[in-house]
């Protein structure tokens, strides 16, 4: 019996950083349809459905092979909105009126759009493979080290976080612990773990690591320059050439 894994791209139509962001140009195309794409070509997923509250995020989304079913409430597409209660309206909704309960969803952010072949497959196998897991977040070293950052109380400099290094701050890098930033990319999640555990993660939460080249977060025109040229370097979008 084949396994019913839902993509869900959440794309609002409010954005600030960029106005219309889901739709702004990314190589060529719309820039929710990359995630819509990625969906579509992954060989585990059995449905890509958008939530959104715009209708012409709505009409693309369609034009670009997803589904969707419903509108998102205003109240739930506001600047502040968690992914967990967007995530649990979807769910609900299918179950409610089309009797859909996927086993697995998978969320697929429009602003991370550089995935290469194979790791969204990679993700749900991973996941699937470890039934005690309630979900998987690809993650990455990052640019910072967090223990090399601080806080500011009552005037003064106090470490963000404890290494476990005594005065870790003042220490190489390579001396200190190695941390990752969830980028974003990638989250494959139970579908009880976000229904019954009222969670996007829950406590059981398998790494998969990536390239830092890959976790791109796109919210202003610098990171959208920046995520087109990472994805040129890695071969998305070939057909267009870059801007002279």
């Amino acid at each position: 019996m084949i396994m019913e894994v839902l993509a869900l791209i959440p794309a609002r139509g409010g954005s600030k950083g960029i106005p219309r962001k889901n739709l702004t140009d990314f190589l060529g195309r719309p820039l929710i349809a990359w995630s819509i794409d990625a969906g579509l070509a992954s060989r585990r997923v059995t449905r890509v459905v958008v939530t959104t509250d715009d209708d012409a995020i709505a009409e693309v989304a369609r034009e670009c092979g997803a589904d969707v079913p419903f509108r998102r409430p205003a109240e739930l597409a506001t600047d502040l909105v968690a992914d967990l209660p967007v995530f649990a309206h979807a769910l609900e909704w299918l179950e409610q009126n089309e009797g859909y309960s996927p086993e697995v969803v998978v969320q697929l952010r429009p602003t991370s759009p550089v995935r290469p072949d194979g790791l969204i497959d990679d993700g749900i196998d991973r996941l699937v493979a470890a039934p005690t897991a309630d979900s998987l977040r690809t993650v990455c070293e990052p640019m910072n080290n967090p223990f090399k950052m601080w806080r500011i109380e009552d005037g003064l400099l106090v470490p963000l976080v404890d290494s476990g290094v005594p005065e870790g701050y003042n220490r190489p890098r390579q001396e200190l612990p190695t941390a990752y930033w969830h980028t974003g990319t990638l989250d494959v999640i139970r579908t009880t773990t976000i229904l019954s555990g009222a969670s996007m993660s829950g406590r059981t939460i398998l790494p998969m690591v990536i390239d830092p080249s890959l976790a791109t977060d796109i919210d202003d025109v610098h990171s959208l320059r920046h995520a087109e040229e990472m994805a040129r370097r890695l071969g998305f979008g070939s057909a267009v050439p870059a801007p002279s």
